[in-house]
């Protein structure tokens, strides 16, 4: 399913949003201005491992560990990743900011999706593979939005085999189908080694949004368009 627009008007413009959304389309055609070799190891020095993680923790070099917990959010390995990201966070994020307001929100982004990159270290800690991307953080976003405006209303694409179907769909609903799938594909994944897909830090990031974004805000505020 692909979200196109939800029901709900905002009452500030989203400036942290849309700031961080020109900000990884930025980095984005940066890396595309790089030869291959230093496209790959941008990615490796500013993308989350697992096993580099674990072992500058292991050697006490906490700043070195933590750091990339939060570069990686703003690398991306193609045009569909980030386009499909930067959707999604368009689509949601501009009611979460705005019921946040700018500066938490902008904490609140950064602190799930550095929970996020954890959650796929957790269950794939010798990987050597860089984890990058904003799904992580997105995912936090998806799962503050279900708590804030779970009544809203999302105009959704549907695809149905060779048929594309438009349709309004409950937030409820929509998102928890997309938790509900990446925990399914999480649960396939372990055990297997080299996985295309974080899984693991969508379903982490999706439930540190929920519960985190009770400690950003004290009444949520959806008002329909």
């Amino acid at each position: 399913m692909i979200p196109i627009k939800d029901s709900t008007r905002t009452r500030t413009f989203p400036v942290i949003n849309t700031t961080l959304i020109l900000t990884n389309i930025f980095v984005f055609i940066w890396m595309l201005t790089l030869s291959q070799a230093e496209a790959v190891e941008t990615a490796y020095s500013l993308g989350l491992i697992p096993a580099r993680f674990n072992a500058f923790l292991t050697e006490g070099r906490l700043l070195s560990a933590l750091s990339p917990v939060i570069t990686y959010q703003f690398l991306h390995g193609g045009w569909f990743h980030l386009i499909s990201n930067m959707l999604y966070l368009w689509v949601f994020g501009d009611n979460v900011e705005d019921n946040l307001g700018h500066i938490p929100y902008l904490i609140f982004y950064l602190l799930v999706g550095g929970i996020a990159g954890l959650a796929q270290f957790y269950f794939n800690p010798l990987s050597t593979v860089p984890i990058v991307g904003a799904s992580g953080a997105v995912a936090g976003i998806l799962g503050a939005y279900l708590l804030i405006c779970p009544n809203a209303r999302v105009l959704t694409i549907i695809p149905i085999f060779f048929f594309i179907t438009m349709a309004e769909i409950r937030a409820v609903f929509f998102l928890l189908f997309w938790f509900f799938l990446q925990l399914f594909n999480g649960l396939a994944s372990i055990g297997i080694e080299s996985v295309a897909v974080a899984w693991w830090a969508h379903i982490g990031g999706f439930l540190a949004g929920v519960i985190l974004v009770k400690l950003f805000i004290r009444r949520a505020v959806c008002e329909e368009r």
